[in-house]
């Protein structure tokens, strides 16, 4: 019921809006805090036109998408969706975060009179539908750092941001964690999908791709001349108290779960001096597919987060071509080179962590520490046979 009347609520036309602000108007960024779901979690940034004289409000913002878009999920998957700029009335806005219990916090912008009809009128031809669409991009070009372009496009002047007193060099993937559990569901799938790229440190700039930082540097920025960005700060709404709820089948005791299981069964093994076939059957299908979907986002979309993904130090796609192999009695001597090459990327995993290349999901931990048991074993035994 939500998702229905948010598809409403974004699909409001713009009726009997005039394109001249009088006197009587506020231009200001409006920043809602995060929601209780994954695509709700780093919280959502806006722009809010009010004139008092002319009797409207309205609420511009970036990073809406059109589901009757063909093939939607396809385009969605390999990153070249197109998102839009909405428009809708302020009232409809606030209702819909007030029924999710979200904040809104309001910075009203201290503009001259001839700027804010710059900004508005930027915002009516960016809305036109020949205007609109854009490729997104989550780190580069989403709801809120697009922000500060439009202030910059608009008003002709740069956007000075002064470095907070405790400001700490952080990556990308850092700032995602401040927004995420590091052992949720979530957060795992970021961590899997997202390659090393994100572990680079940020600038000032690259981390406005929050909300709440566009908001937080926002109150000590300037405009050229040395003229204060806003000029009045204040919480529209309340957040509701959240509730914690912690999930007890979590990536790491999942995993951890699957790990034990995996030594266990390789121990029996050991003991008997024989194998479940069946086991590393599932071991390469499994680290295979996995693979190849990293691949395959690394290399087949336009998603620039996901490249250089060292997951496939673990999740190994030619795997899958190995299954027929791995399911014999006798494993030939390409099989013993192909899995000790397996322990070597297990091995460079390990450097990377180290090295800070990558910063790999900790729930990982106990999965590649089994399965280089396992590969140890298979290597072991192959010399019995």
């Amino acid at each position: 019921m939500r998702k229905l009347v948010l598809i409403i609520f974004l699909s409001v036309p713009l009726l009997h809006v005039s394109q001249s602000l009088s006197h009587y108007s506020d231009i200001s960024i409006l920043t809602i805090g995060p929601g209780d779901n994954l695509n709700d979690a780093f919280g959502h940034s806006a722009i809010r036109v009010k004139d008092y004289v002319m009797n409207y409000d309205i609420v511009f913002d970036y990073g809406r998408y059109d589901f009757n878009t063909p093939n939607f999920y396809l385009k969605f998957a390999k990153g070249q969706l197109d998102y839009q700029l909405g428009a809708s009335y302020f009232d409809d806005f606030f209702d819909i975060y007030l029924r999710q219990g979200r904040s809104i916090d309001s910075q009203t912008l201290d503009l001259t009179q001839e700027e804010k009809q710059h900004v508005f009128t930027y915002l009516l031809v960016n809305n036109l539908p020949e205007n609109r669409s854009y490729r997104y991009d989550f780190f580069y070009d989403n709801c809120a750092n697009k922000l500060p372009y439009v202030l910059e496009d608009a008003l002709g002047d740069s956007i000075t941001y002064f470095e907070p007193e405790k400001f700490q060099i952080k990556t990308f993937r850092d700032l995602i964690y401040e927004c995420l559990d590091k052992n949720s569901w979530g957060s795992f799938g970021i961590d899997l999908a997202l390659g090393s790229v994100i572990d680079k440190p940020t600038s000032l700039e690259d981390q406005l791709f929050l909300p709440q930082y566009v908001h937080n540097y926002f109150e000590n920025a300037q405009l050229d001349g040395g003229r204060i960005l806003v000029k009045k700060s204040e919480t529209l709404l309340e957040a509701k108290p959240s509730v914690i709820s912690t999930t007890f089948f979590s990536p790491f005791l999942v995993i951890s779960f699957v790990s034990l299981l995996l030594v266990l069964m390789t121990l029996f093994d050991w003991r008997r001096q024989n194998r479940f076939k069946w086991l590393d059957i599932i071991l390469f299908l499994t680290t295979g597919s996995i693979g190849v979907i990293v691949l395959l986002l690394w290399f087949a979309t336009d998603h620039s987060a996901t490249a250089f993904n060292y997951n496939f130090l673990w999740a190994f796609a030619p795997n899958l071509f190995l299954v027929a192999a791995i399911s014999k009695n006798k494993l030939t001597s390409g099989v013993i080179g192909y899995l000790k090459f397996l322990l070597l990327l297990l091995a460079l995993m390990g450097l990377h962590t180290l090295t800070q290349v990558q910063v790999f999901t900790w729930a990982l931990l106990p999965f590649c520490t089994a399965l280089a048991f396992r590969y140890v074993y298979l290597l072991r035994m192959n010399r019995k046979v």
